[in-house]
């Protein structure tokens, strides 16, 4: 199954390692500081234009983490994971 994220960025729901809200994780320097490495590695994607609200991290099998940030609330980001269907709106 597939969760889609927002704009035209759709992700594998099994390579999904966790969904969190940007407000209160990027409080931390240690966050900031992996934010800012991702961004370096060209490992962070900005998905859509609106201000981010919720940050995701992604790992294929034997891939990179990839980092997503997304105008998405973690809310509707963790019903759209939690419910059977495809959710392209």
């Amino acid at each position: 199954m597939y969760l889609h994220i927002g704009a035209s960025t759709v992700l594998r729901r099994r390579d999904i390692v966790a969904i969190l809200d940007l407000d209160n994780s990027s409080a931390s320097h240690i966050t900031r500081a992996f934010l800012q490495r991702a961004e370096r590695e060209h490992r962070l994607e900005v998905v859509g234009e609106d201000i981010p609200k919720s940050l995701l991290l992604c790992q294929e099998e034997d891939g990179p983490l990839r980092v997503y940030l997304t105008q998405l609330s973690p809310a509707a980001l963790s019903r759209r994971f939690l419910s059977n269907t495809f959710d392209p709106v």
